[in-house]
């Protein structure tokens, strides 16, 4: 299975370069996994497509204004850092220029807050241990920007376009944009039609910004991102399976969640880190349907997605979607794959 066999041509002018005034305007396109029949929405109706019963499960992590911009201490030059992922206060980094962060380099972002280069991976990436005044996540939203991807080139106004509004737990890189659609009003419809709303927690991370660089799907590897299923969030997940009822994820985080949570038919409860690479080929074990957006071509997002359906259902989808003009990417519109 090669990389390209996922690839689809989109014109750059359907690339959403800013999230609409309305959450739930987002258009929706429909899609009927087993013989690829498709229906255009728009996504407030999203509500007509669930039932009573069904589970919905939605990732609650929080985006981190996670890049800052810092300097050496004998240079003025900005040195951009994009944080992914830590333990304590140590904190692995994309760094853009990347020369100019040598290991044992010291870089000061503000009187509050330096640090240290201690350690550079084969990918790259910096290890950087920061020292600081006061409160980290304050400090942080005083200096930090939201981690749009780089598709984006337009400024986000508002910070809170860029998080759900169910957003719970710092430590993402990036948005799981699924649940970028949903407003507070219209969750509180969904619950009360009796569809149950579950959460689960799985840290947005560098993979979202790494394309597969490898000709052959197989050979790829998958990053790493840490996750968190409650007990109680496990409980009325295996109680809905063994009824029956529907299991609906709300991105594909969800997805690689729960499906990284199974274990013989049934998700446990549990933290822990997970590089599950979902392609074509896999055979889900929980999730019945999928609420997504429309991802980037030859990626790791795609694959997972045509592994729900078929590559040629799902790429047909893309097709349609392309030539009906619907928004791409993380501020674009939404799919129902059921």
């Amino acid at each position: 299975m090669k990389t390209s066999d996922f690839n689809y041509d989109l014109p750059k002018e359907l690339i959403a370069q800013h999230p609409l005034e309305d959450r739930t305007n987002s258009r929706l396109l429909k899609l009927n996994r087993k013989n690829g029949n498709i229906e255009h929405e728009h996504f407030y109706n999203i509500i007509d497509e669930l039932n009573a019963g069904d589970v919905l499960v939605i990732n609650n992590t929080r985006v981190i204004p996670a890049r800052i911009y810092g300097h050496r201490k004998d240079k003025e030059e900005l040195i951009e850092f994009l944080l992914l992922n830590h333990k304590n206060d140590t904190w692995e980094c994309l760094v853009k220029p990347g020369k100019k962060a040598k290991l044992d380099t010291e870089i000061i972002f503000s009187d509050e807050l330096k640090g240290k280069i201690v350690d550079i991976t084969e990918e790259g990436n910096r290890f950087i241990k920061l020292e600081y005044d006061g409160i980290f996540e304050n400090i942080l939203d005083k200096l930090g920007e939201m981690p749009l991807p780089p598709y984006i080139v337009e400024r986000l106004e508002d910070k809170d376009r860029y998080q759900t509004v169910y957003s719970k737990y710092n430590g993402s890189s990036a948005a799981p944009t699924a649940g970028l659609h949903f407003t507070k009003e219209l969750l509180e419809k969904i619950s009360k039609k009796g569809v149950e709303i579950v959460e689960v927690t799985l840290h947005v991370g560098l993979g979202t910004f790494r394309p597969v660089k490898v000709d052959d799907v197989n050979e790829h590897k998958m990053h790493s991102e840490h996750y968190n299923v409650t007990r109680e969030a496990a409980d009325k997940i295996n109680k809905a399976k063994s009824e029956n009822r529907r299991i609906i994820a709300v991105g594909t985080t969800s997805i690689r969640t729960l499906e990284s949570a199974c274990v013989d038919g049934k998700v446990v409860p549990g933290s822990g880190d997970t590089d599950i690479f979902i392609y074509p080929g896999y055979e889900f074990k929980i999730v019945d349907a999928l609420i997504t957006n429309f991802h980037l071509p030859e990626s790791t997002l795609i694959m997972l997605v045509a592994a729900f359906t078929s590559k040629d259902i799902i790429l047909n989808a893309y097709e349609e979607a392309v030539k009906e003009r619907y928004r791409f990417f993380s501020f674009g519109d939404a799919m129902f794959i059921r």
